[in-house]
């Protein structure tokens, strides 16, 4: 998700001289995922609806500290040494701001409609980056990272054999990384593909997408859903990528019916 520059401690949580090794919550996270897909190798079909659950609710929440994790690893490579210090490189949900904005919302997201909205926000000192460039690679950092691992995940359903649940679910994970890549990578104001073409951009129309920021990716969601034909051609062109990259269409439909199960 696109990041601004912190303007006082309260925003950075006031964190200093954080460590730097893997956050306990995020390994929880990581252990919810796994146990999930050990479920999914059931035969038992209620186990395999409640890991494939567990595994894509894990993986997504996962990844949505991953993804931040990309910005904050971009940045530090840009020169901006204060994300070690705010925490981010622990990978913890709760260093990436709100824990309900930055986990609870894009979970329940993807719950109700399959939309993988982005999470949190690490909070980025820009005038510490050397470079346009290492502006523009902090912003394409989040979403490489999640195309990077829809990729991971294609591929390791393609070259292990596995049982058909566990390949169902992490082929469902796979085109939530894929849909992640391509909503973030839209060049809309609140959004990483934005991001990236902001250091360019004139002071006026950079003026202008910070005033859009707040409301321009909810703009994005509420087209998806209201205007008819949108979201045919949105999910179309993530349906393209998914099989580029070597993902399944059937395994996924099944990822999906597994993972809504009520419907």
């Amino acid at each position: 998700m696109r990041r601004r520059r912190p303007t006082s401690d309260r925003e950075t949580g006031g964190v200093r001289n954080t460590p730097t090794r893997i956050s306990p919550l995020f390994l929880a996270l990581l252990a919810v995922t796994v146990l999930g897909g050990v479920l999914a190798t059931s035969d038992n079909r209620a186990l395999i609806i409640t890991g494939v659950v567990l595994l894509v609710l894990g993986g997504w929440a996962t990844s949505l500290c991953l993804h931040e994790f990309g910005h904050a690893v971009a940045a530090l490579r840009g020169g901006d040494r204060e994300v070690r210090e705010k925490g981010y490189l622990t990978l913890d949900p709760r260093r990436y701001t709100d824990p309900v904005l930055s986990l609870l919302l894009p979970i329940l997201f993807v719950l109700i409609g399959g939309i993988p909205l982005p999470g949190g926000a690490v909070w980025i000192n820009h005038g510490a980056l050397r470079s346009k460039r290492d502006e523009a690679n902090v912003s394409l950092a989040g979403p490489a990272m999640n195309l990077l691992l829809g990729i991971g995940l294609t591929a390791s359903v393609a070259t292990i054999e596995m049982p058909f649940g566990l390949a169902a679910g992490l082929s469902y994970l796979a085109f939530l990384q894929v849909i992640a890549f391509v909503l973030n990578i839209l060049p809309v104001p609140g959004l990483d593909g934005y991001g990236a073409i902001e250091p360019w951009l004139s002071p006026k129309a950079r003026h202008l997408g910070e005033q859009a920021r707040p409301w321009a990716p909810l703009g994005i969601v509420l087209i998806l859903f209201v205007i008819p034909g949108a979201s045919y051609v949105f999910f179309n062109g993530a349906d393209a990528l998914f099989n580029a990259v070597g993902g399944s269409t059937r395994l996924y439909g099944y990822g999906n019916l597994y993972f809504r199960f009520w419907e």
